[in-house]
C-alpha cells in the first residue's frame, strides 16, 4: 500500500489540490492546454474534448479528469508545467497592475455609490410601519449574534422550535459560540485562504435581511471596515421578476444605473467586489441553481438561474466575493462545494434583547419595566431571541393594557394579542369617525376578513403550501380587503406572456395561527390529525401540524374565546370547545397509560391554561415518554406544568435522547424525586449531571429503575452513582449498556448486589477478557448476552422504540443494537430481534425518499440478514 501511494504521488497531489487548482488555473487554462499538447501529454482529441466545456473552470476540471486516466507520469509533467506557467502569469499580473492602476474617476463613482447605499438603508421597515413614518436604522439596529457553522440539511421539525433548540446547544458549547463581526465574514476562520463565498443562514425573522442592511449602511458611511471597493446588492425577490434571458450587467444596472459608465472598471477589479444575494429560499428557481450551462462573461445572455448559478459556482467573476442569505430549509439546493464559509445567525443574546427594548420604548424606566415583565415569562423571553418576534412582543406590550389585564402566558396568547393589536392599528383612525351604529358593521367586516385569511391559511396548510397565487379562488376572495397587506407579503411573478401576484404569510407560524382561528371559529370539523401529527409513525413525522394543534388548543381556551369575541367579533361554539377539551383529556389519559409519545399533547394542554383539565387526566399509570426529542426550555416548562398539577408518584419518565443537561436536570429535580422508573440514556452526561442524578438517588423514596445506557458514563461517574445507591438502598435495576465502564468501575457495585440491585446490565462496556473474580459469581450483574427472559423483554423494548423512531433515529439505534456478538446470534431472542428489525428496515427502505438514508438502511439490512 505504501509503495502504491509513493508511486502515485503526483496523481494523489492532483486529487488533494483539485479545488485549489481550479481556482489557480482558470485564467491560464487555454495556454496551458496548448503546452500539454505540444509536450504530447495530451492529444488533439483531448484538447477538443476540453474546449467543448463551457467556462474556464469547467475546462480545468476536464483536464484534471483526463489526467486521472493518463497516469502518474502525465500528472507529474502537468504539475511541473502548471507551476512554471503560474509563476510566469503572476509576474505578468504584477507588471500589468503597475501599468494599469484603478482610474481616479472610479473613486468619485465609488463615493456616489456609497452615498446611494447609505440613503437606501438608513430607514428600518417593520411589519406595520405607516406610510411616511421614518424609523432611523442607526437608532434601532441591535447587534446580531453570528457564529461559525450551519444547521444540518435534514428536514426541520419547525423553524421556530428548531431555533430554540439550536440556540441552547450553541450556548452550551462555548468553543463553537465565537461571535463574528460582519467585517470578519470574509476573513479566514482557520487562518488560511480568505473566504470568497459565504453562506449566512438562519430561521425566518432571525435578522438575515437586517444583517445585509447593516453591512450596506456601514459601507455607505465608510464604517465596518469591509475591504471592498464596491458592493452590489440583489434580492431574489427582485430576481424572480426577470422572466426573459438577461446578463449580469443588466441585472446590476436594474437598480444601479449610476454605475453604467464605470461598470467595466469595477468588474475588471473583481477581487475588490462584493455581491450580496439576499433570500435564496425565496428564489423561484432555487432548486435549479446547480446548473451545467455556465455563463463566463458579464455581458453573456442567459436565463437568470444560469447567471446566478454561474456566479455562485465561480464560473462568472470567480475572484469576486459573494454572500448568500437563506433559510435553512433551502440550502441543500446550493451547489455542493461552492461555499467557503458557513455562518449561522442565532439572533439576539439576552443583552441585545434588553437593548432592543430600550430602543423600542425610548423611555428607559418603561423599557426596564417591560423587560422585567418579559423576563418573568419564559415563552415571551424565548421568542424575543428572534428579532422579528421581539418586535411583535414589544408591540403587544405597548398596547397590553388596552387589550387585556394580564401578560400573555402562551404562544397563542401572544399571537391573539398581536392580531388584535394590528387590527386596532389598522382601523384606529377610521374608527374615530364612525357613528355608534356603524361600529357593529366594522367589527363584522373585520371578522369576515380574518375568516377569509383563515380559510386560505387552513386549506393551503393542509396541502403543505406556503405560496398562494392571485388566480386561486381563495386569494381572489380577499380582493379589496385593505387588511390583507398587514398579514400577507406580495411578490410579482412574471411568466412568459403574463404577470401574477404571489402571496405568502410573513411567517409559517402566522399561517398556522390563522388556520387554527378558522378551524375554531367556523363549522369546520376538528381535524383528526392531532394524534397522527404528534405520534411518529413510519418514521415520517416532521411536525407538520404540531403548532397548528397548539394554536387550536389555545384559541379554544376560555380566555382567548372571550378576547376574540370581544375584540374581533369571532365566536367559537361552546359545543366545539367542549368536544375539543374532552378529546384532549381522553387522549392524554391513553398516552399516559401506554407510555406513547406525549410531548405535543402536553403543549396543547399548556395552551389551555386550565388546571382542571390536567386534574381530569386520571390514567391507571402515570407514564411520560418524551424520548428522542431535543427538548427546549419551553418543552421542559410544559412537562413541569402538567406534572406539578399531578400529585403523587410518577411511574415512569422517559428522557432518552433528549439532550438533557445538568441545568435541565436541576430544573426538574423535584419531579425526578417522584419517579419510579427514570430513563436518561443516550444523553451525554458529564460529572455535574451525574451529581444531580446521585442527589436524586440519595433522596428519592420511589426510584427503583434507572437507565443510563450510552450516556458517556465512566468509572468515576459510576463510583458517584454507586455511593448514592448505597446511601438510600432503593434502586433495584441499573442499566449501563454502551458506556465506558471498566472492571474497576463495576467492582464498586459488588456489595450492592443482589440487594438492593437485583439487576445491573453492563453490556457493551470496556471490560477485559478476564473479569474480576468478585463479579464472576454475581448473577445480578450482566456483562454478556444470555438467552433468557431479560433479553426477550429488552428485544421488545428495542422493537417498540424503532417503530416510533424517524429514519435518522432508527439508524442510530441500529448502529448500537447491531453489535450483538456472533456467538449470541444463535439464541432465539437475537434471531427474532434481527428478523423483526430487518422487516422494519425493509419497510422503511420502500418508502424512503432520501438517497443517503436509503443507502445506510440497506447497509444495515445486509448486516441483519447475515
Amino acid at each position: 500500500m505504501v509503495e502504491t501511494d509513493c508511486s502515485n504521488h503526483s496523481l494523489t497531489a492532483i486529487r488533494v489540490l483539485r479545488v485549489s487548482l481550479v481556482d489557480q488555473l482558470e485564467g491560464q487554462i487555454d495556454s496551458l492546454l496548448e503546452i500539454l499538447v505540444s509536450r504530447e501529454v495530451f492529444t488533439r482529441d483531448d484538447r477538443e474534448e476540453v474546449l467543448c466545456r463551457l467556462g474556464p473552470r469547467a475546462r480545468v476540471r476536464k483536464v484534471l479528469d483526463i489526467l486521472e486516466c493518463k497516469g502518474e507520469e502525465a500528472a507529474k509533467i502537468f504539475l511541473s508545467i502548471s507551476s512554471d506557467h503560474q509563476r510566469e502569469a503572476q509576474t505578468h499580473s504584477k507588471e500589468g497592475n503597475a501599468d494599469h492602476p484603478l482610474p481616479v474617476e472610479c473613486n468619485k463613482v465609488k463615493q456616489k455609490h456609497k452615498d446611494i447605499l447609505r440613503r437606501r438603508s438608513e430607514s428600518m421597515l417593520f411589519y406595520n410601519t405607516r406610510h411616511g413614518e421614518k424609523i432611523l436604522f442607526s437608532e434601532h439596529y441591535v447587534n446580531l449574534l453570528l457564529v461559525d457553522g450551519h444547521q444540518g440539511l435534514e428536514l426541520k421539525r419547525h423553524e421556530v422550535l428548531t431555533f430554540g433548540q439550536k440556540r441552547l446547544s450553541l450556548q452550551q458549547k462555548s468553543s463553537v459560540n465565537r461571535k463574528i463581526e460582519p467585517a470578519e465574514l470574509f476573513s479566514s476562520p482557520n487562518g488560511k485562504c480568505p473566504a470568497k463565498k459565504v453562506l449566512v443562514t438562519g430561521v425566518a425573522g432571525i435578522g438575515k435581511t437586517i444583517l445585509v442592511q447593516k453591512m450596506l449602511f456601514d459601507f455607505g458611511r465608510n464604517m465596518g471596515h469591509l475591504a471592498f471597493d464596491f458592493i452590489i446588492h440583489m434580492t431574489f425577490r427582485d430576481l424572480n421578476l426577470v422572466d426573459k434571458p438577461t446578463n449580469f450587467r443588466q441585472l446590476v444596472l436594474r437598480k444601479n444605473g449610476h454605475l453604467a459608465k464605470d461598470l467595466d472598471n469595477i468588474l475588471a477589479n473583481e477581487d475588490k467586489l462584493l455581491i450580496i444575494l439576499d433570500g435564496f429560499d425565496e428564489f423561484r428557481h432555487y432548486r435549479s441553481c446547480d446548473v451545467d450551462v455556465f455563463v463566463t462573461e458579464p455581458d453573456e445572455d442567459a436565463e437568470v438561474v444560469e447567471v446566478v448559478g454561474s456566479l455562485m459556482q465561480g464560473e462568472l467573476l470567480p475572484n469576486a466575493s459573494v454572500m448568500l442569505t437563506s433559510r435553512p430549509a433551502a440550502i441543500n439546493n446550493i451547489p455542493v462545494g461552492c461555499i467557503d464559509r458557513f455562518v449561522l445567525i442565532t439572533g439576539f443574546s439576552l443583552a441585545e434583547v434588553q437593548d432592543f427594548f430600550s430602543r423600542y420604548f425610548q423611555d428607559r424606566a418603561l423599557a426596564d419595566r417591560m423587560f422585567a415583565l418579559v423576563s418573568a415569562n419564559e415563552l415571551m423571553l424565548t421568542l424575543c431571541y428572534i428579532p422579528a418576534f421581539c418586535y411583535i412582543v414589544c408591540c403587544i406590550l405597548k398596547q397590553s393594557k388596552d387589550l387585556c389585564g394580564e401578560s400573555p402566558k402562551t404562544m397563542t396568547d401572544i399571537y391573539v394579542q398581536y392580531l388584535v393589536a394590528l387590527l386596532r392599528s389598522h382601523t384606529q383612525t377610521r374608527a374615530e369617525t364612525f357613528l355608534p351604529e356603524q361600529t357593529a358593521g366594522t367589527t363584522q367586516q373585520l371578522s369576515d376578513t380574518v375568516l377569509k385569511l383563515g380559510q386560505l391559511a387552513f386549506q393551503k396548510l393542509m396541502e403543505h403550501q406556503t405560496l398562494f397565487y392571485s388566480s386561486d379562488r381563495d386569494v381572489a376572495a380577499l380582493e379589496g380587503c385593505g387588511l390583507v397587506s398587514t398579514f400577507l407579503d406580495k411578490t410579482v411573478s412574471q411568466e412568459p406572456g403574463c404577470t401574477e401576484d404571489v402571496y405568502s404569510f410573513a411567517h409559517l407560524t402566522v399561517q398556522e395561527f390563522f388556520a387554527a382561528v378558522y378551524c375554531a371559529a367556523t363549522d369546520h370539523p376538528l381535524p383528526d390529525a392531532l394524534q397522527h401529527a404528534t405520534i411518529p409513525t413510519e418514521g415520517t413525522n416532521n411536525g407538520h401540524l404540531e403548532l397548528f394543534n397548539r394554536f387550536l388548543s389555545g384559541i379554544l381556551s376560555e380566555r382567548n374565546v372571550n378576547l376574540l369575541s370581544r375584540q374581533v367579533g369571532l365566536s367559537c361554539h361552546k359545543e366545539k370547545v367542549d368536544t375539543y377539551r374532552q378529546r384532549l383529556v381522553r387522549e392524554l389519559t391513553v398516552l399516559c397509560d401506554n407510555g406513547a409519545h406525549i410531548l405535543n399533547h402536553l403543549h396543547c394542554l399548556f395552551e389551555q391554561q386550565d388546571p382542571s383539565l390536567a386534574l381530569a387526566v386520571q390514567p391507571a399509570t402515570l407514564r411520560l415518554n418524551v424520548s428522542d426529542e431535543t427538548l427546549s426550555q419551553m418543552d421542559y416548562n410544559v412537562i413541569k406544568y402538567f406534572l406539578n398539577l399531578k400529585k403523587g408518584k410518577i411511574s415512569e419518565l422517559d428522557l432518552t435522547g433528549v439532550g438533557v443537561s445538568c441545568e435541565a436536570l436541576r430544573d426538574i429535580q423535584s419531579l425526578l424525586l417522584r419517579c419510579g422508573h427514570l430513563w436518561l440514556g443516550e444523553n451525554s452526561l458529564d460529572m455535574d449531571a451525574v451529581q444531580v442524578i446521585a442527589s436524586v438517588l440519595r433522596e428519592s423514596d420511589h426510584i427503583t429503575e434507572l437507565g443510563l445506557g450510552w450516556a458517556n458514563i465512566g468509572d468515576d461517574e459510576l463510583l458517584v452513582i454507586s455511593n448514592a445507591i448505597r446511601a438510600k438502598k432503593k434502586l433495584e435495576e441499573l442499566w449501563l449498556e454502551g458506556n465506558r465502564v471498566t472492571n474497576r468501575g463495576l467492582v464498586s457495585l459488588a456489595d450492592l448486589t443482589p440487594n438492593p440491585l437485583r439487576k445491573v446490565v453492563a453490556i457493551w462496556n470496556d471490560f477485559t477478557d478476564t473479569e474480576p473474580e468478585t463479579l464472576s459469581t454475581q448473577d445480578s450483574i450482566t456483562v454478556n448476552f444470555t438467552d433468557d427472559i431479560m433479553w426477550e423483554e429488552w428485544r421488545k423494548w428495542v422493537i417498540k422504540r424503532c417503530e416510533i423512531s424517524s429514519n435518522e433515529k432508527l439508524l442510530m439505534v441500529l448502529h448500537k443494537v447491531c453489535n450483538v456478538p456472533v456467538h449470541c446470534l444463535e439464541t432465539q431472542w437475537a434471531r427474532t430481534l434481527y428478523k423483526q428489525l430487518s422487516q422494519l428496515v425493509q419497510h422503511r427502505i420502500e418508502f424512503c425518499t432520501d438517497d443517503d438514508i436509503c443507502k445506510k438502511l440497506k447497509k444495515f439490512n445486509s448486516v441483519l440478514n447475515l
